[in-house]
């Protein structure tokens, strides 16, 4: 089986625990107005891959990971090819590689055959990083293009099966940065019994440039990274490096 992956980070420091070896996945179904990776959306826009030749490439800089070091898929949104995804875990799992998924959430359902595939992807995976672009239903759609209920139904199904995660927000004026949602957010993740991290990630334009090389109206124009006050304020309610 052959994937389209996008790129690849031999030397990740902040894609999970340790160094990690960050494969990027092409292919998106969001359209985040912050997104700094424009250029995965497409899923054909990578590379095809199989996973002999992806572990090949992973295995070489196993020695830089020490104890806490391993594999993290990110994206584009790696569930898109959770076929592959999971022959990718099998074989690593095999190697004793630390394994991390970095999801929006966006393709979960618990209809088949994807649940199914889900459940078997939570066996080969020790930690998932999950970014949750807001917790308002209407605004995540303003944000991303979609809806969150299936994306908060992901993380409540991964509290019920004790699957570690670390909740990741990022914090973007006049979007994603005010109490009230922050509360409710925090309220939310006080409902889950695996979180094991909460950070807050600062909005940054340096995507902006991709996607004026990419010919698409960048939305955010003219909307500056939070103060130092507002992170420490978001951090403060949600309980980050909690």
């Amino acid at each position: 089986m052959k994937g389209y992956i996008h790129s690849l980070e031999s030397f990740g420091s902040v894609d999970g625990p340790g160094i990690r070896y960050v494969i990027f996945f092409s292919g998106c179904p969001m359209r985040c107005a912050y997104c700094h990776n424009p250029d995965t959306w497409s899923m054909t826009a990578g590379t095809l891959t199989d996973a002999d030749e992806l572990v090949k490439k992973v295995l070489r800089y196993r020695p830089y990971w020490k104890r806490e070091g391993g594999v993290t898929v990110s994206g584009g949104e790696p569930l898109m090819q959770i076929d592959f995804l999971i022959e990718l875990f099998e074989k690593l799992k095999k190697e004793n590689v630390h394994t991390c998924v970095d999801t929006s959430g966006a393709p979960f359902t618990r209809e088949e055959p994807f649940f199914s595939k889900f459940r078997r992807l939570t066996d080969l995976t020790d930690l998932f990083l999950v970014d949750i672009k807001h917790i308002d239903s209407d605004r995540h759609r303003e944000l991303t293009g979609r809806g969150n209920e299936n994306i908060l139904d992901m993380l409540s199904f991964l509290s019920e099966i004790k699957k570690p995660v670390w909740i990741r927000h990022v914090l973007v004026p006049d979007k994603t940065d005010d109490d009230y949602y922050l509360k409710k957010l925090r309220a939310f993740i006080d409902t889950l019994e695996n979180v094991e991290r909460v950070e807050v990630l600062p909005y940054h334009t340096l995507g902006a440039s991709k996607w004026k090389s990419l010919g698409i109206p960048y939305p955010l124009k003219g909307i500056d990274p939070p103060t130092k006050e507002r992170m420490e304020n978001a951090e403060k309610i949600l309980g980050a490096h909690m």
